[in-house]
């Protein structure tokens, strides 16, 4: 019974634990992303407004009109998309921030296999 009790207590202890997540911060600015797939690194840039995303990747420029559905997950839409992939949504999660990055999951909308990656805000 005593080990029990230890239990409970340890279990409340890390049950108040709760992630930061001040989401608001990485609406708008200016970023650098990083996403690790099967061991390789990809990092892109990007400037968001609002609405609007504009990304640089391997010197391609993407753009897309955001949707946000509340502040921290975001609907992505590709302007003029180039192929059959790129006409899907993107769904994009912030799990955590600092005061200069925030963690994300992103999977394509309605899919369950996601991807996790860092953004550092530059501006």
């Amino acid at each position: 019974m005593k080990y029990l009790l230890v239990l409970v207590f340890a279990c409340s202890l890390f049950s108040c634990y709760e992630t930061t997540r001040n989401c608001k911060d990485y609406k708008e600015g200016e970023f650098y992303s990083e996403v690790i797939i099967d061991g390789a690194v990809y990092i892109s840039t990007f400037n968001r407004s609002k609405t609007l995303q504009v990304e640089t990747y391997n010197n391609k420029v993407d753009s897309a009109q955001l949707r946000w559905i509340n502040d921290c997950e975001v609907i992505f839409k590709t302007i003029n998309p180039k192929s059959m992939a790129e006409q899907k949504d993107i769904h994009l999660k912030i799990l955590t921030t600092t005061d200069s990055s925030y963690t994300y999951e992103y999977s394509y909308v309605g899919e369950t296999k996601k991807q996790k990656g860092i953004a550092y805000k530059v501006k």
